[in-house]
C-alpha cells in the first residue's frame, strides 16, 4: 500500500462542531507527543538524522527542530488570543527556518528537551481553558483566516502526529 509521504496521516479536517471529547483527545495527543517522539528517535544514528522522510522533504533532524519551532509559535498564539481581542498573529517562514544552521546541525536533544517542557506547560494551560476561552480567535495573516483556540488545539494535535508519522517513515527505512 502506497502512502502519501507528504501527508501520511492525511490533512487536518476540523469537525463542524468541536465537542469536549475532541478537545480532550487532542490535548491527550499534545501531551503524549514528546514521549512518542523521544521513544522513536532516541536510537537514531547521526546518519539517520540526515535522511529526509521523502524526496525533497526535510531530514529527520529538521523535522524534530521544526516541531519545536512550530509548537513554540503555537503556544504564543494561544497566549495572544487569550490576552488580546482577535489578534493578528505573526506568521513565520517555516521553510526558511528549517534551513537555518541550528535546524540543520544542532543536536536533537536540544529540541526534544524543549518540546517536553513546552508541551508540559502548554497542556497545563490547555486543560484550564473554559468553553468560552476555546471560542476566542486569532487571525492568521495568510488569508486573514480566523482560527478559534478549540480548532487550533486540533491543528496542533494533528501537526504533532503528522510529523511523528514522518519520523516513523525514516525509522522504517532503517528497520
Amino acid at each position: 500500500m502506497n502512502i502519501d509521504t507528504r501527508y501520511p496521516i492525511g490533512k487536518f479536517e476540523c469537525p463542524d462542531y468541536i465537542t469536549s471529547d475532541h478537545i480532550k483527545s487532542w490535548i491527550a495527543d499534545i501531551e503524549e507527543l514528546p514521549a512518542k517522539i523521544t521513544n522513536l528517535v532516541t536510537g537514531f544514528t547521526e546518519e539517520q538524522l540526515e535522511i529526509p522522510y521523502r524526496l525533497g522533504g526535510w531530514t529527520a533532524r529538521q523535522v524534530i527542530h521544526h516541531i519545536h519551532d512550530s509548537h513554540h509559535n503555537g503556544y504564543i498564539r494561544f497566549k495572544w488570543a487569550m490576552t488580546e481581542n482577535k489578534p493578528m498573529i505573526k506568521a513565520y517562514n517555516e521553510k526558511l527556518w528549517a534551513e537555518l544552521f541550528d535546524t540543520t546541525s544542532a543536536p536533537i536533544y536540544l529540541s526534544l528537551d524543549l518540546i517536553k517542557a513546552l508541551h508540559a506547560k502548554w497542556v497545563y494551560f490547555l486543560k484550564g481553558l473554559s468553553s468560552q476561552d476555546l471560542e476566542k480567535v486569532f487571525i492568521h495573516p495568510e488569508g486573514n483566516v480566523k482560527i478559534s483556540l478549540g480548532e487550533d488545539i486540533g491543528i496542533y494535535a494533528w501537526h504533532g502526529n503528522h510529523h511523528l508519522a514522518h519520523l516513523q517513515i525514516v525509522a522504517d527505512l532503517n528497520a
